[in-house]
């Protein structure tokens, strides 16, 4: 089955788990119900035909108070160059894109694009405002060796 593309709010809305700034006020909900979703965003001039954050989920539906659950996240960030900088899935996560939030009790996996860093964990909370994400339990990171050099003082 082939991705289907989002309309402009859902994008908007859906873009917002990892944007860097913006308004919360001027991101719209989404409709009830999207499968099989997948939508990018671009970098500014330019360097406009760039992907610089690529989105996809098997399913969003709505949940009371504005927030939507996501089945199958995937959100992967590249360069300016077109190499991929990040991969973050989780399997679920509940969004609510009015006040730039994510979160869940289940897990979630985040690698560079490189493969070099890995990072896992359970459970997770994403604010837009501050861009944090917090990992709370079970976390796990991965660094290859040779990916850091130390030097001694």
């Amino acid at each position: 089955m082939k991705p289907r593309v989002l309309n402009v709010e859902t994008a908007v809305a859906l873009l917002g788990l990892l944007s860097m700034g913006g308004s919360h006020a001027e991101q719209q909900l989404p409709p009830a119900h999207a499968t099989d979703f997948t939508s990018s965003t671009y970098f500014e001039p330019p360097h406009e035909q760039q992907v610089k954050l690529k989105l996809s989920g098997a399913e969003s539906l709505p949940l009371p108070g504005a927030w939507q659950d996501i089945r199958q996240l995937k959100i992967e960030t590249f360069t300016v160059d077109g190499k991929p900088e990040m991969i973050v899935r989780a399997p679920q996560c509940n969004f609510a894109p009015l006040d730039g939030v994510a979160n869940s009790s289940g897990p979630i996996e985040l690698q560079t694009g490189d493969g070099k860093f890995r990072l896992s964990g359970e459970g997770f909370l994403w604010r837009q405002e501050d861009n944090s994400l917090t990992i709370s339990n079970n976390v796990h990171t991965v660094i290859q060796a040779g990916t850091f050099r130390l030097s001694a003082p």
